[in-house]
């Protein structure tokens, strides 16, 4: 492959969608779904958008800080903000609309907690500390610095959920079966965010890897899946196991903005049944090349089933890839993404 796995295609510029829905932004949960959206567009890493805002010298990016940011359990200064996005490569005639969004969602959320200065009493939450009591005769000035701490304290007490209902980063998958699949069809429990990041490898055409897994010998099944980035598109490969011809991954439609998923293929029981060791190759042979981020092994054994193996693949795993005994021929491209999957759980994973 001769592109790394974005798709090879530029991202598009982000921001530039005439219905992005900005104007219509006034919660937290959704400047957070607008965040993600372009995050996900932007195909980089947090590592990278850390990069690019030391580079600019303007507010600092760290990654802990855009976790944080997309998963909704911070509410952003405008300037990480604003930096965020210029990472994103969202251009700067769009950034006074985001702009205009942070500052709505920040006044609906002062707004929801400013009762004391609606007269409310010392029950609305603001710290005893921030309060500013006022003599008649105090002046304006000091009534004006009274607002402003009121303003501060409130920004400070407010305790933005998780938004649980939006985008975050997914440490760890889940697997359970799907609702309405095949029988043993392995799907995913999604939790509050879809964003993974994880490194791995891709060939060109001509190109293999090899690895050898671990199974029950009493197996009367065996399931592969692979996690792949179908930003490149219609990726083809030939499967071999122990040297026999088994399966193949069929070419899936090129998908730019929801980049991972979970491609799983089943390897015939004739060459599973009795091996404790099953040697596995995969030979590309579609123009677009082939990626490969982690490989879970499943088997059939007494009805159920369950996990045999993993390999995890990318510089990241080499102690995985060393257990394995993991080899690739003719990588062109090695390193870390951070995509998401779909926003249903029934598609993440595909036969």
């Amino acid at each position: 492959m001769s592109e790394a796995p974005q798709g090879g295609q530029g991202p598009r510029p982000a921001g530039e969608t005439a219905g992005d829905g900005l104007e219509s932004v006034t919660c937290h949960e959704d400047l957070v779904r607008l965040l993600a959206e372009q995050f996900a567009r932007a195909d980089v890493s947090l590592r990278e958008l850390q990069t690019r805002a030391d580079r600019a010298g303007g507010a600092r990016l760290p990654r802990t800080t855009c976790a944080d940011m997309l998963a909704g359990r911070r509410f952003p200064k405008k300037a990480v903000m604003v930096a965020f996005l210029r990472g994103c490569r969202v251009p700067d005639h769009r950034l006074p609309a985001w702009e205009r969004a942070w500052e709505r969602v920040r006044v609906n959320q002062m707004s929801a907690g400013s009762g004391e200065d609606r007269g409310a009493g010392p029950s609305d939450g603001t710290p005893p500390a921030a309060r500013v009591v006022t003599a008649p005769g105090d002046t304006g000035a000091a009534r004006t610095a009274g607002r402003r701490w009121r303003r501060a304290a409130l920004l400070a007490a407010v305790a933005v959920p998780a938004a649980t209902a939006t985008l975050g980063v997914v440490i760890a998958l889940r697997v359970t079966p799907r609702h309405g699949a095949p029988e043993g069809v392995p799907g995913h429990v999604v939790g509050p965010a879809h964003i993974v990041s994880d490194d791995g490898r891709a060939f060109p055409r001509g190109g293999s890897s090899r690895f050898t897994v671990t199974v029950d010998p009493a197996n009367t099944g065996v399931r592969l899946t692979r996690r792949l980035d179908v930003g490149v598109g219609l990726q083809h490969a030939t499967i071999t196991v122990n040297g026999t011809p088994a399966a193949e991954w069929r070419p899936l439609l090129e998908d730019g903005v929801y980049k991972w998923r979970n491609q799983i293929v089943a390897i015939p029981p004739s060459l599973t049944a009795g091996r404790r060791s099953l040697a596995i190759v995969n030979t590309c042979v579609s123009p677009s090349g082939f990626n490969e981020f982690l490989y879970t092994v499943e088997h059939r054994v007494g009805g159920v089933w369950s996990t045999a193996d993993t390999v995890d693949v990318g510089r990241g795993h080499t102690a995985s890839e060393a257990a394995h005994d993991y080899r690739v021929v003719g990588e062109d491209w090695a390193g870390p993404q951070t995509f998401s999957y779909p926003p249903r759980k029934e598609d993440w994973s595909v036969w």
